[in-house]
């Protein structure tokens, strides 16, 4: 017997989808792809998500194995949503959702891309084999989240919090870094502050699908 929570069906993809097809359920996923969060951040994050809807999905995902709930230790002292190593083999998954997702038809809206959105995008964008031999640690600072990024050996890895060392440092705000990610806007046009190696940074954001950009 099938109910509201489950398919039904013995097929692998249903059973994922039992896990995951609830709606505000793989948003949630993209909002813990590059490191734990607490409950108010994830509130922040999805903000059309209501108390209770959000509440149910992380129960949810909790019990799936998907994610896991933890505390930190000090000076924290937080509890924060995380992706079990389970949960983190959905990276690829949502990397090619995205690439899918851009050629759909465009929906008039308002809402600003949040800063795990443009992480996101910077993956679904990212052409990894013109990045050639680059080998660098980036530190990207948006208002209140910071984010390492970390390129070598044709791959590029995505992680909250600062690098102990860094290239290239970028500190933008969410609409210039669309700028730069999305829209293909040279640094200098869209008024973003680099310090470092500008020139290993510059070779990132190329690698970037700059024909393919929506």
């Amino acid at each position: 017997m099938t109910t509201a929570r489950t398919y039904g069906d013995p097929c692998a993809a249903a059973r994922a989808l039992d896990l995951l097809g609830e709606r505000w359920a793989l948003m949630v996923v993209r909002d813990l792809l590059f490191g734990p969060k607490r409950y108010s951040d994830l509130q922040s994050g999805l903000p059309n998500a209501s108390p209770t809807v959000l509440s149910q999905r992380l129960r949810d995902l909790e019990e799936g194995g998907v994610i896991r709930r933890r505390k930190l230790g000090p000076p924290a002292r937080a509890w924060v949503y995380e992706l079990t190593e389970w949960g983190h083999e959905l990276e690829p998954i949502l990397v090619h959702l995205g690439r899918w997702g851009r050629h759909s038809p465009p929906k008039e809206t308002t809402a600003p891309l949040g800063t795990d959105s443009l992480m996101l995008a910077m993956k679904s964008h990212l052409d990894a084999a013109r990045l050639g031999d680059l080998d660098a640690t980036f530190l990207v600072d948006v208002g209140e989240d910071v984010f390492t990024l970390r390129v070598s050996g044709g791959e590029l890895a995505i992680r909250r919090g600062e690098p102990d060392r860094w290239d290239a440092a970028l500190r933008t705000e969410p609409a210039v870094l669309k700028a730069l990610v999305i829209d293909g806007t040279p640094p200098g046009q869209a008024g973003a502050e680099i310090t470092g190696d500008h020139a290993a940074l510059q070779r990132l954001l190329d690698a970037l699908h700059p024909g393919d950009r929506t």
